[in-house]
């Protein structure tokens, strides 16, 4: 391959100025990254699982929530993310905001959100997305395109008043993390890179890694 090198030249990053809070911190840099109005969405994540034969997946979902509990995105259960998750309830995160030369990596635990959060977040899908759910089942095979629209089209019939319930197989998860690691590109490969692990009290303590 003949891609350019690309130096890191824009920021750097030390144990003194970042937040004692891992959460605070990623909220601070995510609103970099929304402030900067990257041609991408900010908050695409790469999520990475694990088959029950151990075998790594990895997908881009989209991050709908972060705060003190952790990191919340919402797909189909059925799906292979879900399945997944249902018998390995550990995943991993990875954040790259390329113009701002940085990335984001977590680790956790995951669970799923309340039935009640899933409602309210599906609520707030456009109708399109909300039939959509109901049409699809995700990861499953299809013979072609037309059973899909087929099944979209009677969804619409269905719920031609656009009140669309949520699906019982479709809702949130969370991502609890245990480590969330700041990386931002340096000179000459030698980036900075800043990994907070969780405490048993819940406190976080912040280490630098070698680039």
């Amino acid at each position: 391959m003949n891609t350019p090198r690309r130096e890191y030249t824009q920021a750097a990053l030390d144990e003194s100025s970042v937040d004692a809070d891992a959460i605070r911190q990623f909220e601070r840099w995510f609103s970099d990254a929304e402030t900067a109005q990257l041609a991408a969405e900010p908050n695409a994540m790469t999520l990475a699982t694990v088959t029950p034969d151990g075998l790594p997946t990895a997908r881009i979902v989209l991050l709908k929530d972060v705060g003190p509990r952790g990191f919340a995105f919402f797909t189909d259960y059925r799906s292979q993310k879900g399945t997944d998750l249902a018998r390995n309830p550990h995943a991993a995160l990875v954040f790259w905001w390329s113009e701002l030369e940085r990335q984001v990596r977590v680790t956790g635990s995951v669970s799923r959100l309340p039935t009640a959060e899933s409602e309210a977040y599906f609520r707030t899908r456009p109708l399109g997305s909300r039939l959509g759910a109901w049409s699809s089942h995700q990861s499953r095979p299809l013979p072609g395109r037309a059973p899909l629209e087929a099944r979209f089209t009677e969804m619409q019939a269905r719920y031609a008043d656009g009140n669309v319930p949520l699906p019982p197989y479709w809702g949130g998860f969370l991502v609890k993390p245990d480590t969330i690691e700041f990386w931002q590109g340096r000179e000459s490969r030698l980036h900075d890179r800043i990994r907070y692990v969780r405490t048993p009290d819940g406190s976080w303590t912040i280490e630098r890694l070698s680039p």
